[in-house]
């Protein structure tokens, strides 16, 4: 394990940003190692449910659960049920949720998740063991269905190149590690000049958040968090690549003005009430002492708002636009 594996992404912006309070309730969406938690354990005499769809997170955790006894609350289930989940622990109401978004340092380097091409490990990526998984995609998909996952979910310019020595490779034997997918990637598109990012970067994040349905997962758990968070109550959000900051950031753009109800096609409508109120003008980056001690966090971006009172927002919110409207239900469905 690296030593990058429990360093908690701009830690001390997120407590700052959560500002957690003595008798306070807050969600760790993403509990992974535990850094956050154990932050904010340790700023407030409070309540944490972490969260995680991993259930080896969970497993790692027992050591954390004991030391803080009844304070952390352990859940083995995705972010984006949280308010049922919370429902069932007899919590409505919150006073603060976390987001720390992407695959953790622990989930990459344990070769048989899969998530790496450094490493050779089965195609999995699927952060709860589930199906389908990376393999499923790269064995059945076709060119187009697979160059539409590359762009959409891992902005590659060479997605139909790539795509289509995916289908030829495949055609002679079955793809089915880490390092053979990474291999036929970077013959397809080896990098040019100065390029430093390797050709395999992009396929594998596409193919992580598309198993993962990480973009959906990503807007329901907003909605979520939204919904029980009590006044005054704030979301704080860290991503790490454009694709899950556009999302927040307009989520948090929808919801720090009055919003016309209904669609375009209806009559007009009243307007619902502003839900949060910005916490920074900006996104947050990390300090230059953080990236050279923790290269994870270069691109890191911390979002916050503050709920406002009243109910939660009626935008209806919608995922990138996707070309081919490739998506997990779909190629579930066999419709991709």
């Amino acid at each position: 394990m690296t030593g990058a594996a429990h360093i908690p992404v701009m830690a001390k912006e997120v407590i700052e940003a959560l500002a957690p309070k003595d008798g306070g309730v807050y969600v760790d969406a993403t509990f992974g190692a535990g850094g956050y938690t154990r932050a904010i354990l340790k700023a407030a005499d409070c309540t944490v449910y972490g969260f995680d769809r991993d259930p080896n997170a969970i497993e790692r955790a027992g050591g954390l659960a004991e030391e803080f006894g009844g304070k952390l609350k352990l859940i083995n289930r995705p972010f984006a049920e949280m308010e049922e989940a919370l429902a069932e622990e007899g919590v409505d109401a919150v006073d603060g949720v976390v987001f720390d978004l992407g695959v953790s340092s622990m989930q990459l380097d344990e070769a048989d998740r899969g998530f790496s091409f450094r490493q050779q490990g089965p195609l999995s990526m699927r952060m709860d063991g589930g199906r389908p998984d990376a393999g499923d995609v790269v064995a059945k998909a076709d060119a187009s269905a697979l160059a539409a996952i590359f762009k959409a979910y891992g902005e590659e310019k060479m997605s139909g190149r790539i795509a289509r020595a995916i289908v030829a490779e495949r055609a002679r034997a079955p793809i089915t590690t880490t390092t053979a997918l990474a291999a036929i990637a970077e013959q397809a598109a080896p990098p040019r000049g100065a390029a430093k990012i390797h050709p395999a970067t992009r396929i594998f994040q596409a193919l992580r958040i598309f198993v993962n349905d990480e973009l959906g997962q990503l807007i329901a758990g907003l909605r979520a968090a939204e919904r029980i968070l009590r006044q005054a109550g704030r979301l704080v959000v860290v991503t790490f690549h454009s694709l899950e900051d556009r999302i927040v950031k307009r989520f948090f753009a929808a919801r720090i003005e009055a919003q016309p109800a209904g669609s375009r096609h209806a009559p007009p409508a009243e307007k619902s009430r502003a839900t949060f109120d910005l916490l920074y003008g900006k996104a947050l980056a990390p300090g230059e002492d953080e990236t050279a001690d923790n290269p994870r966090a270069r691109s890191a971006k911390l979002r916050a708002g503050v709920r406002r009172a009243g109910a939660a927002s009626i935008v209806v919110d919608a995922i990138l636009e996707l070309r081919g409207g490739v998506t997990l239900e779909n190629f579930k469905e066999g419709r991709a």
